[in-house]
């Protein structure tokens, strides 16, 4: 999930993946995607998804860094390399 899902009035949409992944795993997409804004991604993300920072969060944020620094290694999201790079060390130290 990323910020293409949401609509207004609030809707989510592209679920294909739901179901197969860690709790959170919508969640900590999102966040990733945030990251770009840093107070629009710490401060309303995670307050609106407590879930992220849990132990079943954090298995999920550590899914979604590993996967979008994969794109970033095929050429893809570029943008987001140095703000996931610094995810995946703040998560490395939890």
């Amino acid at each position: 999930m990323h910020w293409a899902n949401l609509t207004e009035p609030l809707r989510l949409l592209d679920w294909e993946g739901w179901g197969m992944a860690p709790e959170g795993f919508a969640a900590a997409a999102l966040y990733a995607y945030a990251l770009l804004q840093p107070d629009t991604a710490a401060a309303r993300v995670r307050t609106a998804f407590p879930v992220l920072g849990s132990p079943a969060g954090l298995a999920a944020e550590a899914t979604v860094c590993a996967q979008l620094l994969q794109t970033v290694a095929r050429g893809d999201n570029l943008v987001l390399e140095g703000p996931l790079r610094n995810w995946a060390g703040e998560l490395r130290r939890r």
